[in-house]
């Protein structure tokens, strides 16, 4: 083989074994329900063996603390660990229904995969998720939707109790000061306790008693339940 055609190849295996570039990624995300908020969102960057979640998995006890009570703390303390980054409650709160964040700035340094999640207000245990997306190396904006799971640790009984802890059964709060009282509970007949897709919520329209504490007319939604984009620069 001629030296100039060794050299060639040498030149072509080094540029393939090198390892994605950093990436800088601007994030906006968009709350498409018509009467659910989400609680502080976690974004996070991160290897390809590590996820916030994962659909026919059990719930993790970080993800049961989010999806049941909002807390995303630790979860990022796992992302961190691992040596992802992240950023955290970048609506500096909640992200209500129809509105949407622009220009989150995430420096995705080595990592090649992107998560994101947030509790879905109110419900006993749902979240939005986004799984370990790869981050796609040539730069432009991508777009999808995200749909709302539940994390299979609590029973959906839609009952509005201040509830948030986990393991403690009923819905921290409907934000929107929407909610009704004295509900004597759904029955949840389902059997799943697997994080898998929300089958949504019942509610009723009586907000001083019934079955449900959520209104059918403001809380009901359908998959998907946010929009993403993704500008890779």
């Amino acid at each position: 083989m001629k030296l100039n055609q060794v050299t060639k190849l040498l030149i072509l295996s080094s540029v393939i074994s090198l390892p994605a570039s950093a990436a800088e990624l601007e994030i906006s995300i968009t709350n498409l329900t018509h009467g659910n908020h989400f609680t502080p969102l976690l974004i996070a960057a991160h290897d390809a063996d590590s996820h916030l979640f994962q659909v026919g998995e059990m719930a993790t006890s970080a993800l049961q603390k989010m999806a049941e009570g909002g807390d995303i703390g630790d979860l990022d303390a796992a992302v961190m660990g691992a040596n992802g980054v992240t950023v955290t409650n970048p609506a500096g709160g909640l992200l209500a229904p129809s509105a949407k964040i622009d220009a989150i700035m995430l420096d995705s340094g080595e990592m090649t995969h992107l998560s994101i999640t947030a509790m879905v207000l109110p419900t006993n245990d749902a979240f939005v998720g986004l799984d370990a997306w790869k981050i796609p190396t040539e730069a432009g904006s991508y777009t999808f939707t995200l749909n709302a799971y539940d994390a299979g640790t609590e029973a959906n009984d839609e009952i509005v109790n201040g509830g948030g802890m986990s393991g403690v059964p009923g819905i921290p709060a409907a934000p929107g000061g929407d909610g009704g009282m004295n509900a004597t509970g759904v029955m949840d007949m389902s059997s799943n306790d697997k994080v898998h897709i929300h089958p949504g919520v019942l509610g009723d329209t009586d907000l001083q008693g019934g079955m449900s504490d959520l209104d059918s007319r403001v809380h009901r939604w359908l998959n998907p339940v946010a929009r993403v984009t993704v500008t890779v620069k």
